[in-house]
């Protein structure tokens, strides 16, 4: 099976597009100033960016698992496991460093804030109008921004779909190969109790024939074999 063909890389393919989307949307998280509320929208959707890769990269590990218990049946040897572990290892160390990254910028965010907060109450001096206008202001940019959000969210919905169900056919093949091998290891031990049967029938035959008895089953057989050879022959 080739890499075009293998699941394996097909899924990968899209987790690591995903992972992609991630690191873009982080950096324009870095970006946008914390007091605005598209940072509070890209802060949500990185989280959930993040929850969906992770769930992503564990079920790709799953498969990885079952196809170790017997690399040669699937086509695999010990370094293309090696090498699809070590791209497991690599993905989820991308998506933890923008969990890190995050979660530090998060509370250095929160105790810039409660600065902020504390020189704001002691000297505020916007006028009623201004505030009237960055509010309005602000919130159209919000929608914008939020309508911009949902439907990347929704085009990341479909990706997690694809590789949802691609995972399952996965499993589903996984699980039939298992049955056939069961089925057909169990055919095989049934065949070669019934050799062992008829092995001890011919034997315990012969034995009770005797020395003339098996020289009389053999020119017997000699004799039926030309007769057939005859007869074939003449036909």
């Amino acid at each position: 099976m080739s890499f075009a063909q293998d699941p394996f890389y097909i899924v990968r393919e899209e987790i690591q597009d995903s992972i992609e989307k991630l690191q873009t949307i982080f950096h324009r998280w870095e970006k946008t100033p914390s007091n605005t509320g598209e940072h509070v929208h890209l802060t949500k959707e990185l989280h959930t960016s993040c929850e969906s890769i992770e769930w992503q990269v564990d079920e790709l590990e799953k498969t990885i698992s079952v196809a170790s218990r017997d690399p040669s049946y699937y086509g695999l040897d010990e370094v293309e496991l090696s090498r699809r572990r070590n791209w497991i290892g690599s993905a989820r160390n991308q998506v933890g460093a923008v969990r890190r990254a995050g979660e530090k910028r998060k509370n250095n965010s929160a105790f810039s804030a409660q600065q902020d907060l504390m020189g704001t109450s002691r000297s505020n001096h916007y006028s009623s109008q201004d505030n009237d206008d960055f509010i309005t202001s602000e919130s159209d940019r919000q929608l914008l921004l939020m309508r911009q959000q949902d439907e990347e969210l929704d085009v990341l919905s479909e990706s997690v779909q694809r590789i949802g169900g691609v995972g399952l056919t996965i499993h589903e093949e996984l699980s039939g190969q298992e049955r056939i091998l069961n089925d057909l290891s169990l055919e095989m031990e049934t065949t070669s109790n019934r050799l062992d049967f008829v092995q001890k029938r011919v034997a315990m035959v012969m034995k009770k024939a005797g020395i003339k008895g098996q020289i009389m089953l053999i020119l017997f057989l000699v004799v039926l074999f030309i007769i057939l050879f005859v007869l074939v022959f003449l036909t």
